[in-house]
């Protein structure tokens, strides 16, 4: 609990910059990696006798300004004035504006640097951003002289749609694990939290009208534990969000410029709704808050007193939340449940429904009448393109990129997810040496590999791909601590996917350059990750007698520690400091290993390298 006491307060500007830029690095070290990066030489320098102002040229960027100075205060200790362009000022500036900025993308800005001034422009969002690549030139420790690279940046994203989606469903995280969040969304310019907030397992978001849904549907009696369906822990497990933390969270949100798009699951993975108000289903119950994972059989009736219910939530949800999409889920519906209700059958048989996939469509699109009447518009799942899409909807394609291609080319927009690329709950590494997870292998490298955009959809039919998410399904991630594990690296591979164009993506400078000092900040601040393996070596079977490695640690001002003999390499073992020559003799087979150990004592896993000589 300490560590997000202490994060709450000052994680955004733990983080922020305090990276050493070098200025033979094409991209300054910044993460994701601009657009265009032109380096002049020379520096910006400051000193702690320095006389120099931060300046804002209006109202709207005075806020940013002040974020600035709160972070060379917090972290360097310097504190300069911060004043408006009308007043007097000293004749070095670093200066945040939003005046005569004409670049149409709001999320765009420019960073210009030279020897006396430093000048952030652009507009909300786009100043914000610019702000954050500053942040990012600053050295991780302080030094009596500061030296920021002279260059002129010119950015803006790729996509303006750039997302984690996290599901606090199966389990609940506190509030100040949702800000520490967002706070890192906010440093890597993610824009969109997607909040998946109600399931089979949890329902999390207080609606007054039905308080049920929180005293009933928020708790279930015990948890399965691991991957099996028969053992439980025996207890009772829960929580939910009150609407004044909801306010909260957006309104904390918003200041970073992230939107919060909430997720009420709508026909399936109903059940804590159901449990909590079993008139809601076809067969009146009794039903229960799921406790074993997947989808259950919970399932709205689609009967007028479900609709009513449907839009009274809908109606709290979206005074709580002022995003314009809606994420109304419609994954994974048993309809089989459909089938057997001899109300559905009847209905389906008087509004000229075929089968069940179309009932689905008509539940969809009623729901999207009423959303749209607020003058909101919906997100679902790529099941909702089955029976027929509904006509304002954007499809979240989750099951590969099938769903995504197929929306697009019927002229909808899409948000591309799918789990081979973008799930953060599958494993990083192999299974016997990584956290339990819900199955499957996303490594960061495949991460960063992935293209939002199907080669195979026309140059007008790619303008419907909004952007890309990630999703966190929580199954297996029962605390922060896991989900932070889960999370990192992996979202500065996905910030990059999603701001920078495919032109300038570098997987070898991303790895070996820029994500090395990138976790060094993430060393200090108490946030747990994943520590990458050994840069330079892998796991792999070499034949030879003579082998030498250039080695590289994964984190800056980490060690490497290794071994020829085959045991587990720790802090007891040999150091790398520079080449490493391994001879084998004839007949014979060395096995190296080697292991990062990062300056607050996280470890990666140990690479194995067998060297064959026989």
């Amino acid at each position: 609990m300490k560590k997000f006491i202490f994060l709450l307060f000052s994680l955004l500007f733990s983080i922020k910059g305090t990276i050493s830029a070098q200025s033979s690095d094409p991209n300054l070290g910044i993460i994701p990696a601009p657009a265009s990066v032109k380096i002049s030489g020379g520096s910006f320098v400051i000193s702690d006798n320095d006389q120099i102002d931060i300046i804002y040229d209006s109202h709207s960027d005075e806020h940013i300004a002040q974020l600035f100075h709160n972070y060379l205060k917090e972290h360097y200790s310097l504190e300069f004035p911060v004043r408006n362009e009308r007043d007097k000022h000293a004749k070095r500036v670093i200066r945040f504006s939003s005046v005569d900025y004409k670049r149409a993308n709001k999320e765009s800005y420019t960073l210009q640097i030279a020897k006396d001034h430093i000048i952030v422009s652009g507009k909300g969002p786009g100043l914000f951003y610019g702000m954050q690549s500053l942040m990012q030139l600053f050295p991780l420790n302080h030094k009596k002289i500061l030296k920021i690279p002279c260059a002129y940046v010119v950015d803006s994203p790729r996509y303006k749609y750039r997302g984690i989606m996290l599901g606090n469903s199966y389990h609940f995280f506190p509030v100040t694990f949702v800000k520490q969040l967002i706070d890192l969304m906010a440093e890597y310019k993610l824009n969109t939290l997607h909040w998946h907030l109600t399931d089979d397992n949890g329902w999390r978001i207080q609606i007054k009208k039905y308080p049920l849904l929180t005293k009933i549907g928020a708790w279930r009696k015990e948890t399965v534990i691991g991957h099996t369906d028969n053992e439980f822990d025996g207890e009772r497990y829960g929580g939910y969000y009150t609407q004044d933390e909801i306010r909260e969270i957006v309104k904390y949100a918003q200041e970073k410029y992230i939107t919060i798009i909430p997720e009420i699951e709508i026909p399936g993975h109903s059940q804590a709704a159901l449990a909590s108000y079993p008139w809601l289903g076809c067969s009146g119950g009794p039903y229960h808050v799921r406790t074993t994972w997947g989808s259950g059989p919970g399932v709205y009736c689609p009967t007028d007193s479900t609709f009513q219910f449907l839009e009274n939530v809908l109606t709290e949800v979206m005074e709580l939340f002022p995003s314009h999409y809606i994420h109304i889920g419609g994954d994974e519906v048993h309809k089989e449940y459909w089938k057997n209700s001899a109300f559905c059958q009847q209905l389906m048989k008087e509004k000229g429904l075929k089968n069940e996939d179309e009932l689905q469509s008509y539940f969809i699109k009623r729901i999207e009448k009423f959303v749209n009447s607020k003058g909101r518009e919906i997100i679902g799942w790529d099941e909702i393109l089955e029976g027929g899409l509904a006509p304002n909807a954007v499809v979240e394609s989750w099951r590969g990129i099938e769903g995504g291609i197929a929306a697009a080319k019927l002229s909808h927009d899409v948000i591309m997810a799918p789990y081979k690329y973008v799930y953060f709950d599958y494993l990083q590494g192999k299974e016997d040496v990584e956290p339990i997870g819900i199955g499957g292998y996303t490594p960061l490298e495949k991460v960063y590999s992935y293209n939002p955009t199907p080669d195979s959809l026309s140059t007008a039919q790619k303008k419907y791909v909004l952007g890309v998410e990630a999703c966190v399904w929580t199954e297996f991630i029962a605390t922060p601590a896991k989900a932070e594990y889960m999370i990192f690296p992996r979202l500065m591979g996905l910030s990059e996917i999603a701001w920078t164009r495919l032109e300038r993506k570098d997987y070898k400078n991303f790895l070996t350059v820029r994500l090395p000092v990138h976790l060094a900040i993430l060393d200090t601040s108490g946030i747990l990750y994943r520590v990458p393996e050994t840069i330079g070596i892998k796991d792999d079977t070499l034949s030879g007698s003579k082998f030498t490695f250039n080695l590289k640690p994964s984190v800056n001002g980490a060690t490497i520690y290794y071994t020829i003999d085959g045991y587990r390499p720790d802090r007891t073992t040999f150091i790398y400091k520079e080449p490493l020559t391994v001879f084998v003799p004839k007949g014979q087979k060395r096995i190296l290993k080697t292991i990062v150990i990062t300056p607050s004592g996280k470890s990666s896993n140990v690479t194995t390298t067998i060297l064959n000589n026989l």
